[in-house]
């Protein structure tokens, strides 16, 4: 066993189990409306024992999508899902997270320094992404399944819509397989406020753009609770809550979240749905604000040939891990045929 270290952080490889943090550069990306950017980064982590075919290839790479603000230590916060014992044992897993495209960490544009001329990219061109990343790092992977949060969760309707025999299972919780209805109005009417700064197209930060990242999460705040929990609360603890959720607004650059925007309004796979061949398990929250089961979940009955749908009363707001437990027993019956 070797142990180095990485950043601050303690990566441990041998023969069987692998706990990797690193960056990947790709040397040529292209875009679907054929732009190319070079040498971007990939930020990701990789943990859990891999497994062989007959080929030599890696056999049960499992891939983690992060949500809205997330990034690829998003994996932590599944910790009791991905662990010794847990749904996704380490010892039949390789669990794979990746920063997403346009992500701080991966390529973006703050961090290429692009901003607002950085390519316009879709959700195909996030899984691309994902994809050619595999493909230089583990050669002929055969990938296993795909777990997707919330916003990640498009990315995994993406992935199976477009390549249907890249996978056996996937698992999406809270998601949807579009924007429509009141996210399209909130998607659009964040990217007025955007756009509505006259900075923004000048590329300069100053305190009026600070403002109008912390009006656009605001705005966000809204679906950060459940319907039920949030009629509960009184104003005070909205407040308190609010103005913790507000603070990350400090840390997401403008052109970033601009850029995910864009993406988010172009996103419809209802018509590609019924390419889905893998096994899905759809999760949703019954009290969701932002993800309705009914509209978002219910019909994928009849697009998806092999779908489970969970129908769960989180208590919480959807980013707390306690809440997660209830769905443990969910997860193990469904993977039981993918060990």
């Amino acid at each position: 066993m070797n142990i180095i270290f990485f950043n601050g952080d303690i990566i441990i490889t041998s023969n069987d189990f692998i706990h990797e943090y690193d960056k990947h550069v790709i040397e040529r990306f292209e875009f679907e409306n054929g732009e190319v950017l070079e040498n971007v980064n990939v930020e990701y982590l990789i943990k859990g024992t891999p497994k062989y075919d007959q080929s030599g290839n890696i056999c049960n790479m499992v891939v983690f999508f992060h949500g809205y603000d997330g990034n690829f230590y998003s994996l932590s916060d599944y910790s009791q899902f991905i662990s010794k014992d847990g749904p996704f044992d380490t010892d039949d897993y390789l669990i794979l997270s990746i920063t997403s495209l346009g992500f701080p960490g991966s390529c973006c544009p703050s961090e290429t320094g692009l901003k607002q001329n950085f390519p316009k990219y879709t959700f195909k061109d996030k899984v691309n992404f994902k994809r050619q990343f595999i493909k230089e790092k583990f050669g002929n992977c055969n990938m296993l399944g795909a777990v997707g949060i919330g916003m990640g969760g498009y990315e995994v309707y993406t992935w199976a819509c477009e390549y249907p025999d890249d996978m056996k299972f996937i698992i999406i919780v809270n998601s949807s397989y579009k924007s429509a209805g009141y996210r399209y109005v909130m998607v659009k009417g964040i990217n007025g406020v955007i756009e509505n700064n006259p900075n923004f197209e000048s590329g300069n930060y100053d305190e009026s753009v600070t403002k109008t990242m912390i009006s656009v999460y605001e705005i966000l705040f809204s679906f950060y609770f459940s319907h039920k929990i949030l009629q509960e609360m009184s104003n005070d603890e909205i407040d308190v809550y609010m103005d913790q959720f507000v603070e990350k607004s400090f840390n997401m650059d403008i052109y970033d979240f601009k850029y995910q925007n864009d993406a988010l309004l172009d996103f419809n796979l209802e018509d590609k749905l019924k390419n889905i061949k893998a096994n899905a398990l759809i999760i949703s929250s019954k009290e969701d604000l932002y993800f309705s089961a009914k509209y978002d979940s219910v019909p994928l009955k009849k697009y998806i040939e092999n779908c489970q749908l969970e129908m769960v009363d989180f208590k919480r707001n959807k980013y707390d891990e306690s809440d997660y437990t209830k769905v443990i027993d969910i997860y193990n019956s469904f993977l039981k045929d993918f060990k």
